[in-house]
């Protein structure tokens, strides 16, 4: 596989299948990612993977905290600006409306929206999970390199036959996963990546979110 072959396939895998992936598999994955760019080679991030029991304390963790405010906890970096403005919030919303009708859950079945959410705080049951710990203290060009670090191990998944998805949902639990994973005074998760192989049967997974065509994001002077 190509690494152009790898960008065009990758997508947000919500659906893995029950096949396990090897501690030294894991290992040799984020070993291989330590390449990705790190501006003045500071390496800003810090990686926490879990499976097994480790992964379902997680899981428990925040089950017992949504139960006790669905919103989750109060934060200073929410995942999205309050009031996100066009064509982003249109993308946000396009791309929401297109997995659900996927899933073939209407808009007016609020019930069954909120039930496939949940999923998210059970990795859509993916066999592991990773957790990205960034320091407070360190500025914008850190956190896109920290950035760069993930889209590295998403790309080298894809090579491996595995599927991942970003999971920023995570960021409303930043406080109680802080105390769970005994983090450092000035450490915080950035958020998570869910990561197994995919079932690729499942609807969800057939999902290819619309990106925006080259001459709207793009200036190409001097041509």
């Amino acid at each position: 596989m190509d690494v152009s072959q790898a960008v065009k396939q990758r997508i947000s895998t919500r659906a893995f299948l029950d096949r396990q992936i090897s501690e030294a598999e894991v290992r040799d994955w984020l070993e291989t990612a330590q390449r990705a760019p790190s501006g003045g080679n500071v390496q800003p991030w810090r990686v926490i993977a879990v499976t097994g029991a480790a992964q379902q304390a997680v899981i428990e963790l925040a089950q017992a905290k949504l139960a006790e405010d669905p919103k989750g906890e109060a934060t200073d970096r929410p995942i999205y600006p309050a009031d996100l403005w066009e064509p982003h919030r249109s993308y946000r919303f396009r791309v929401g409306e297109m997995m659900y009708e996927k899933l073939g859950i209407p808009r007016e079945d609020k019930a069954k929206r909120i039930q496939w959410f949940s999923r998210n705080f059970r990795f859509f049951d993916a066999p592991l999970a990773v957790f990205f710990v960034i320091d407070e203290r360190m500025g914008h060009g850190q956190w896109a390199h920290t950035g760069m670090f993930m889209q590295t191990l998403a790309l080298l998944a894809e090579e491996r036959g595995w599927g991942t998805c970003m999971q920023e949902c995570w960021g409303i639990l930043r406080p109680s996963l802080k105390e769970h994973f005994k983090l450092g005074e000035t450490e915080m998760v950035y958020c998570g990546m869910a990561v197994g192989y995919p079932d690729t049967d499942h609807p969800v997974n057939q999902l290819r979110s619309e990106r925006a065509p080259v001459y709207e994001f793009a200036e190409l002077n001097g041509f």
